[in-house]
């Protein structure tokens, strides 16, 4: 059973699966605490406050919510801002946590009325706990089946009013049915970098590292849109300076740091560019299929679908046709 998290607190255990325990400490020392401080997303803060507002001014629970998007965006510490708003407690599990009814009801009957129960990778729920909080979402109950066989009955468990806050990658593979039941849905964006300039000073100066506006910037636009990236690379751009310099991060430190990362001046590593560079010379630029990709890449299909590709697709560099994806004349110009 996971542990109840205070969202007053700012304590959360962290839901980056591809980071570090060390990373995970420092996103989550990082996380904004206040709608102040959580730059960008403006028309989601906006509509959220808004129904935070509603809700608690009927004295109600607020509305389940979704959000969407790619990872690294500011799902799990919107569902924080929505707890902390609330002046409730958050309860943070996943959605491959959940392997069992068993589980859900666990956790479901020791909320406490208005606490947000936060769901990552919810789409990866199994249908039998899916189709279990379809009652929980819209009568606040639980149907439990008690017995097997011709004595088997159900019984309703009443639950407190609580709110779910589900994040996706991929809400396409949502039900409809799921989706209908939630009241607020958002897309969250890639950040422009001016805004994740200001993720990038304010999470300096929490680490107490020097760092000039030229500087946050130049991160900034090697960030992929992405405050997560961001703050890696701010993180690994540190440690260079610390080993290499006094400290301070300067333009220079960014730019030797980065080049040393591999990471140029469109924010594309190594990978993006392996992707780029084996569909111009072994497909002639495509279209290639995504099963292709994966094979010639030993890489899974998920990954290059929800990590690599979506960057790439929004600078221009790859299509997505009917036939399969294919290289942009932008991306061969920048690959040289």
């Amino acid at each position: 059973m996971k542990k109840i998290i205070s969202a007053k607190e700012n304590i959360s255990a962290s839901t980056l699966s591809s980071a570090s325990p060390e990373e995970e400490l420092l996103f989550t020392s990082l996380r904004a605490s206040r709608w102040e401080d959580f730059y960008g997303q403006d028309h989601i803060k906006e509509s959220l406050r808004i129904a935070i507002d509603a809700a608690k001014k009927r004295k109600e629970a607020m509305d389940h919510t979704l959000l969407y998007g790619p990872p690294g965006l500011g799902k799990t510490t919107l569902s924080h801002l929505i707890a902390k708003e609330m002046g409730s407690n958050i309860r943070m599990t996943s959605g491959t946590a959940l392997s069992k009814v068993g589980d859900l009801a666990a956790i479901l009957t020791n909320l406490e009325p208005f606490d947000v129960l936060f769901i990552d990778e919810i789409h990866r729920l199994p249908k039998a706990i899916e189709e279990t909080l379809y009652p929980a979402m819209e009568d606040y109950a639980l149907d439990i089946v008690i017995g097997k066989g011709p004595s088997a009955h159900t019984i309703r468990l009443d639950l407190p009013k609580f709110t779910l806050v589900g994040a996706t990658t991929r809400l396409g593979l949502l039900t409809g049915p799921f989706r209908d039941r939630f009241g607020v849905v958002h897309r969250l964006d890639y950040y422009l970098p001016h805004r994740l300039a200001q993720i990038i000073t304010k999470a300096a100066k929490k680490l107490g590292v020097p760092i000039d506006t030229d500087s946050a910037e130049s991160i900034s636009k090697r960030s992929r849109g992405t405050p997560r990236i961001g703050l890696k690379l701010l993180k690994r751009i540190r440690d260079y300076a610390q080993v290499k310099g006094n400290g301070k991060i300067t333009k220079e430190m960014v730019e030797k740091a980065l080049d040393l990362l591999k990471v140029d001046t469109m924010g594309l590593d190594d990978n993006d560019r392996r992707l780029l560079v084996m569909m111009i010379e072994k497909h002639g630029g495509g279209p290639v299929g995504i099963s292709t990709l994966a094979t010639s890449l030993n890489e899974d299909p998920g990954t290059i679908e929800e990590v690599i590709e979506p960057y790439l697709i929004q600078i221009g560099f790859m299509k997505r046709t009917p036939q399969g994806r294919v290289v942009t004349d932008a991306a061969k110009k920048h690959l040289k």
